[in-house]
C-alpha cells in the first residue's frame, strides 16, 4: 500500500518506531473474530519494528501474535517474483553503494542476482545489516512456517505485464492455492483493477481487493463488486458512511463487500475505524491497533 515509512510513522507518534517496545498481542486474530473487531494485519510485515517486507519483519509480526500480514510483490528482469514497495530501490536498500549508475533504475531492470547483493536492513538499524530482499517464493515458505497469512498487493502492474500469471504460478507451486490458503489464509489485491480482474478471471476461487487512495464514487463501487471482495482505502480518506456504502453490496463471490482502511498507526485511529464497522485494518504497529481495541 502506499504507506508510511517507518520514518513517517515515528513522527506521527512523536517517537522514533525503533523505540517503541513491542508487546506480543497473544492470540489476536481469534480474539478479534470472537468478538467481531477488525482483523488487524501488519503492514509490510511489523514495519515499525523491522525493515519493511523482509523475513524478520513478517517475524516480528509473528512474534506479536499477529496472524496476518501485508506485503508488496514486483517482478525482476529476469522474471524473479521479490518484495519491494517502490518503484526504485533508493529508499530501503544500498543500492547507491552498489549500483550507483542505476540508483533510481526501476526494480525492473535489476536481475535477481544483483538484488540479492543489496542490503536491505541497515537503514533500519545496524542490528538488521545484512537483511536481503526476499523472493516471493521463499517468503511463502515463511509465513507458512509461522502459520500467517498473506495480503499480497500486485505493486504496479503495468510496470509488469503478465505478472498475475507469475504470481499464480508461485502460489500454486508453493501450496498457496489449495483450499486452505484460498478459503482462509490468502487475499490478492492491488491499486491497477485491470490485475484485479485478471485474477478473478483466472481464479475465480481466489479473495480479492481493490486498494483505493481516494474515495470512490458509489458507481465505481459497484463495478468494483463485480469482481473483488474488498475495497480498502486510505483511512484518512473516508469515514464510516463509506463502510455501510461497502457493506450495503454484495461482493464478487456473493458475501457482503468488506473494507480493510490502511495504514493505522494510532490507537486514537484504530478505535475511530473500528467504531466504523471496518471489518480490519492494516498498521505498521499492529500490537498498538491490537492493544487500542482490547
Amino acid at each position: 500500500m502506499r504507506a508510511s515509512t517507518a520514518a513517517a510513522t515515528a513522527v506521527a507518534l512523536g517517537t522514533t518506531a525503533l523505540l517503541l517496545a513491542p508487546t506480543a498481542v497473544p492470540a489476536a486474530t481469534a480474539a478479534a473474530a470472537a468478538d467481531n473487531r477488525p482483523r488487524i494485519s501488519g503492514h509490510r510485515g511489523a514495519a515499525g519494528y523491522a525493515p519493511e517486507n523482509t523475513l524478520p519483519s513478517f517475524d516480528a509480526a509473528d512474534a506479536l501474535g499477529i496472524d496476518w500480514v501485508e506485503t508488496d510483490v514486483q517482478r525482476t528482469r529476469d522474471g524473479e517474483l521479490i518484495l519491494l514497495h517502490d518503484r526504485d530501490l533508493r529508499r530501503t536498500t544500498d543500492v547507491e553503494s552498489v549500483f550507483p549508475s542505476r540508483a533510481d533504475h526501476p526494480v525492473g531492470d535489476f536481475t535477481a542476482a544483483e538484488l540479492a547483493r543489496l542490503d536491505a536492513g541497515s537503514w533500519m538499524g545496524a542490528r538488521f545489516a545484512g537483511t536481503r530482499i526476499p523472493t516471493l517464493a521463499r517468503t511463502l515458505d515463511r509465513l507458512d512456517r509461522n502459520g500467517q497469512s498473506l495480503l499480497l498487493e500486485i505493486k504496479q502492474p503495468d510496470l509488469h505485464p503478465g505478472i498475475e500469471d507469475d504470481i499464480l504460478g508461485v502460489l500454486g507451486r508453493k501450496g498457496w492455492l489449495d483450499g486452505g490458503h484460498v478459503d482462509h489464509r490468502l487475499i490478492v489485491m492491488s491499486f491497477g483493477t485491470n490485475a484485479v480482474r485478471t485474477i478473478h478471471r483466472k481464479r475465480p476461487e481466489l479473495k480479492t481487493s481493490v486498494l483505493v487512495s481516494a474515495r470512490p464514487t458509489a458507481a465505481a463501487l459497484r463495478g468494483y463488486a463485480t469482481y473483488a471482495d474488498q475495497v480498502n482505502p486510505d483511512y484518512r480518506r473516508v469515514s464510516g458512511d463509506f463502510v455501510a456504502a461497502v457493506h450495503a453490496l454484495k461482493g464478487a463471490h456473493g458475501k457482503p463487500l468488506e473494507t480493510i482502511p490502511w495504514v493505522i498507526n494510532t490507537a486514537s485511529a484504530a478505535r475511530t475505524v473500528a467504531g466504523w464497522g471496518a471489518d480490519g485494518m492494516t498498521s505498521d504497529l499492529p500490537d498498538v491497533a491490537a492493544r487500542a481495541l482490547d
